[in-house]
């Protein structure tokens, strides 16, 4: 907009000259020549001091060849204060052909402005409102860029927002899922491996774990069951572990609470060798072991391993402390299942006794109980010798009993 300034200065021969754009309080000037301070270093003159606001009311050029001499002008304080006896102007428009502001000419002396100066202006100005229109163009594919890109932002947060809360929603089915499943499933476990077997499906969703290890206290020791159907080699690797070992089981078992290891990065801090090569050839990252509470102690503790690393939040962490009761009451279902079934296998051995050996008659027996693999039941038999009739004499009688309780 200088350069506009400029080219009418030289070609008009004027000592002043400055682009103006008349606003509702102000006249700003963002081309100026030959403008004295404090008006060339703020750019803006206040509307009292602006023939120009007189081009825009107009929509018409204004050349005035001694405004001192205009009734319309001659009491305006621009002429004083900025010297302003000759002034020409012209019209500079938008696109639309709205009147912005003025293409200004000004002289300090009274002029008879030539024939051929206005036409020149005017050419001057019709360059600089199509200079003009060009930078709003710009401003307005600028605006609208940054509309555009301000509405993407909106909506690439929005997205996401949207996807951070479908997947907190279904982090709370997937967690609500578990309980019911973990509620469901183990109410009905007949012993350890059962327990064991069901523990294989009860994790899904988005957070599944990559192996889940039940693991049963036994005096100083844990022992981990097995997986009756599916050989893992965590199971065949580690079967037992003694309380006292630097693993993060352990850990829980002997200070009775939740041992999260977020990294391998923690392991190596808080753990032994054997812990760390163990979780090495595991390739897990993330564990977090929860003990299993009885309704008098402590059974053992679930082992959830990740083998990528897993943040594992306050509702999660929740939701499997709370799987966690559902399977400790299995646990000691199954426990005292398991320790009624053994006396009572060792009941009914002691009463499938050995058949003795007796001359001319061999003697055999098979036990079938009704409950397929349990070998429990009521039942007896028994062979044995009486006493001889008379001292001396050949071996008393074979007597067989078989009874049913």
């Amino acid at each position: 907009m200088d350069r506009f300034a400029r080219l009418v200065s030289r070609l008009l021969r004027v000592p002043v000259a400055f682009v103006s754009l008349v606003e509702e309080e102000r006249q700003i000037l963002p081309g100026l020549f030959g403008l004295p301070e404090p008006w060339a270093v703020s750019r803006t003159l206040p509307l009292s001091h602006s023939l120009c606001r007189y081009v825009v009311a107009s929509g018409q050029p204004l050349i005035v060849p001694d405004a001192r001499a205009d009734d319309r002008l001659r009491t305006d304080p621009a002429l004083g204060d900025l010297g302003i006896v000759a002034y020409a102007g012209m019209p500079l428009t938008d696109a639309d052909g709205l009147v912005l502001g003025a293409l200004c000419a000004i002289d300090h002396e009274p002029r008879t402005w030539g024939e051929g100066e206005p036409a020149d202006l005017e050419d001057l100005a019709a360059a600089c409102s199509a200079e003009l229109c060009l930078r709003i163009l710009s401003a307005r594919s600028r605006s609208a860029q940054k509309v555009l890109e301000t509405a993407r932002a909106a909506a690439e947060r929005a997205r996401n927002h949207a996807e951070r809360l479908e997947q907190e929603a279904q982090l709370g089915m997937d967690h609500a899922e578990l309980l019911l499943r973990a509620s469901e499933e183990l109410a009905q476990t007949s012993g350890l491996e059962d327990v064991r077997r069901r523990l294989r499906d009860l994790f899904v969703g988005a957070g599944k774990p990559s192996y889940v290890g039940l693991l049963v206290a036994d005096k100083d020791e844990l022992h981990r069951i097995a997986d009756p159907d599916i050989e893992h080699s965590v199971e065949r690797e580690v079967l037992t572990l003694p309380v006292s070992a630097a693993f993060p089981s352990t850990r829980a078992m002997r200070e009775r609470r939740a041992v999260f290891v977020p990294d391998r990065e923690a392991l190596v801090a808080e753990y032994s060798p054997e812990a760390v090569g163990f979780f090495d050839r595991m390739g897990f990252t993330t564990v977090l072991c929860l003990p299993l509470w009885g309704s008098r102690a402590l059974l053992g503790v679930l082992a959830v391993c990740w083998t990528k690393r897993h943040e594992v939040g306050v509702t999660e962490r929740a939701t499997l402390t709370a799987a966690s009761g559902y399977i400790a009451q299995a646990v000691e279902r199954a426990l005292h299942l398991d320790e009624r079934i053994s006396v009572a296998r060792q009941l009914q051995e002691a009463m499938l006794t050995d058949l003795p050996v007796a001359e001319g008659i061999e003697i055999s027996a098979l036990y079938e109980p009704a409950a397929v693999g349990d070998m429990i039941g009521g039942d007896w038999y028994d062979a044995y010798h009486l006493p001889p009739a008379s001292s001396g004499g050949a071996p008393g009688a074979l007597m067989v009993t078989v009874g049913d309780i």
